[in-house]
């Protein structure tokens, strides 16, 4: 299947969304790296952001294959990190069982260029630090971010992240209050999402379709992928998003 785009852009074929996540992945882990300060690791096979005791490691594949020495040094990484690890590989195809970690998969989804419709919540680019702590907030409890807490302003989304090129930070209201956040990453041609999240008080109330338009408005004429939770993947499908292949993440918690 060929994704047809509507702007100047190639068309995108559904094989490529893996090679285009992992892209999109790094450069959006990049940035949050160097927002926080914390050294960031390139190799040909995978990028690595070396954080500390809270903000773990974070490891995303690049390639299908490691080679030997990246495989070895991946593994070294995991052993000596700080805090939690999270690896991503959106190819399927790097076997870390030997580290002990637990392992599961969601699907990397790819979304065809053309309009979208206007969201039926007040959606809000962040420009101003505070409200950045408020979509922190947001995704802090709406994900479950039991190692953010207790909370510190400024830890997941250091204020410089709405600094960094191609990545801008949204909240949707309802009625005037702060309902739900989420993140977009443009990166080479190519959009991507992250942490799309609603606060518990206004679950099932359209938050999440809210926030992905108004991230999209801005980059609906360009191809799209995400990585999708097993919730959040008939919302995607509702907006064009089309399954592309499986993602495999490995956690040592």
């Amino acid at each position: 299947m060929t994704m047809e785009s509507t702007s100047t852009d190639r068309p995108v074929s559904l094989a490529e969304a893996p090679t285009l996540q992992a892209r999109n992945s790094a450069a959006f882990w990049t940035a949050t790296g160097r927002s926080r300060g914390h050294e960031v690791i390139r190799r040909r096979g995978f990028v690595a952001v070396d954080g500390d005791e809270r903000a773990g490691l974070r490891i995303l594949i690049q390639e299908p294959g490691l080679d030997p020495a990246e495989a070895a040094e991946l593994s070294e990484l995991t052993r000596r990190a700080a805090g939690p690890v999270t690896v991503e590989d959106p190819f399927s195809s790097t076997d870390l069982s030997h580290l002990g970690m637990r392992t599961w998969q969601m699907p990397i989804m790819l979304r065809l260029p053309g309009p979208v419709a206007a969201p039926a919540l007040d959606v809000t680019r962040v420009r101003r630090p505070e409200d950045l702590q408020v979509a922190e907030r947001v995704v802090i409890e709406g994900f479950e971010l039991d190692g953010f807490e207790p909370y510190r302003p400024g830890e997941l989304f250091p204020t410089a992240l709405i600094e960094q090129p191609g990545v801008d930070v949204f909240l949707a209201s309802v009625d005037g209050a702060v309902a739900g956040a989420g993140v977009s990453v443009l990166a080479d041609g190519v959009a991507s999402h992250y942490w799309i999240a609603t606060s518990s008080a206004f679950r099932s109330r359209g938050v999440g379709r809210a926030v992905m338009l108004g991230a999209l408005a801005h980059l609906a004429y360009l191809p799209a992928t995400l990585t999708a939770s097993k919730l959040g993947r008939p919302l995607y499908e509702s907006l064009g998003y089309v399954v592309a292949s499986p993602s495999t993440w490995w956690a040592s918690s």
